[in-house]
């Protein structure tokens, strides 16, 4: 039921009482009792009540991660992830026989088995792991752009020059034609970012890049949409497998790119976390203020980094808590980082020195999480770390390596 009076036009085939038929039908509205899909409270009702409904069969719910629900027994455990009214549940056998028929009894619903597809996203379970890839989802883009016969390319944008002038991705010129509206190029950037979120960390860096130029798109930038596709025809198959034999240690990488942009003298922060050696959570961003220097940079994407991991860290352990998997508190996360002047400022805090008194104070918060012993910010080399993929356009043969070091492999290899 809504929790506010809501009135709406009365639609048409509705039957108005004979005794109000002689006046105009605009004259009269009809209030609803319920809520109706596109509501602007809609999404809001529905989880009131899912959520009402299982709290009171004793699930726990979090603001960590509101749309996660948990329950733990003496028999095991289940955990209900909520999307909309698409339902995903994990947990032990007879807890999983227990929450699906406790979900039937209040609502109208369809049990679809061993999840393999959800959102566009393709789950294979196979013997050592689970393999997650946007297959089907890639193939209706490459028709839908007329891609789908295109050359495939071994890499999605090539290595790009930093100089204003060379730079084949720099703004629009004075005297450069804009494309029409005939051109798909905001949906295309819609579709490709799709793909970058969910399973395709390996085309984040070229999307981003691409979409600043959404308001005003030339030739030049359709012909790096048309480039990310063709790259996307040669791996169509390519996806993240999380294997079940490796250590479940949430690790993370953060680096940055120095002037990334030029021509607005702007840096690209990139990071990545991994658990059990795969990817689940990457960005790739340009920064909002300039950096002064590659170590400024790098401040401010470690900065980035750790405010995803202490989320990260927060999510894991209240699940892992709730379902009776681990007591103890995680164990320091590992943040790798290759600058060597970052590493020291970050270990010593800040301090208002010549060259970092500009540096906001806030951006140390990095060093906090390691006074309380949430994370350590180690040392590594520039060719391992794995946050390089999202803040450059790399050479062939490091690409490949580090879409190898991030978890993507190709289905074909895996059956």
């Amino acid at each position: 039921s809504l929790d506010n009076d809501i009135y709406m036009r009365i639609p048409k085939g509705f039957k108005i009482p004979e005794i109000h038929k002689s006046s105009s039908r605009e004259l009269y509205s009809i209030k609803l009792q319920r809520s109706l899909y596109g509501l602007k409270q809609s999404g809001r009702m529905w989880y009131n009540r899912l959520s009402g409904y299982l709290l009171k069969e004793g699930y726990q719910n979090n603001p960590i991660c509101p749309c996660v629900f948990i329950k733990k027994s003496q028999s095991g455990f289940a955990i209900i992830s909520v999307y909309v009214d698409d339902l995903n549940i994990i947990g032990t056998p007879e807890e999983l026989s227990k929450a699906i028929e406790y979900l039937k009894k209040e609502f109208e619903m369809k049990d679809l088995g061993k999840t393999k597809f959800c959102l566009g996203l393709q789950i294979e379970h196979l013997a050592d792991g689970i393999f997650v890839h946007q297959s089907t989802y890639t193939g209706k883009i490459l028709k839908r752009f007329y891609m789908d016969k295109a050359h495939p390319l071994n890499i999605p944008m090539e290595v790009r020059s930093l100089d204003v002038k060379k730079d084949i991705f720099r703004p629009r010129d004075n005297n450069e034609e804009l494309l029409g509206p005939e051109v798909p190029y905001l949906s295309a950037i819609g579709a490709l970012m799709y793909l970058a979120n969910n399973t395709r960390p390996d085309i984040a860096f070229s999307v981003n890049l691409l979409a600043r130029y959404s308001s005003s798109p030339t030739k030049r930038h359709w012909n790096g949409i048309k480039h990310i596709l063709r790259y996307l025809r040669g791996t169509i198959d390519v996806g993240l497998f999380y294997s079940n034999k490796s250590n479940f240690d949430l690790v993370g990488y953060a680096d940055s790119g120095y002037l990334s942009d030029p021509h607005k003298a702007r840096s690209q922060t990139g990071y990545l976390f991994t658990c059990g050696g795969t990817a689940i959570s990457w960005r790739s961003v340009k920064q909002t203020i300039t950096a002064t220097s590659s170590n400024h940079a790098e401040i401010l994407a470690i900065h980035e980094a750790s405010r995803e991991c202490v989320w990260l860290r927060s999510m894991t352990q209240h699940i892992r808590e709730t379902c009776g998997l681990s007591s103890s508190k995680n164990p320091p996360t590992t943040l790798y980082e290759d600058n060597t002047a970052c590493i020291a400022q970050i270990k010593g805090g800040y301090i208002k020195g010549d060259r970092t008194k500009h540096i906001s104070p806030k951006l140390f918060y990095t060093h906090d999480l390691e006074e309380n012993g949430d994370s350590i910010v180690q040392q590594i080399c520039l060719k391992d770390n794995l946050a390089d993929l999202f803040t450059k356009s790399l050479p062939t043969a490091t690409f490949e390596k580090l879409v190898q070091n991030i978890g993507m492999r190709r289905l074909k290899d895996l059956k």
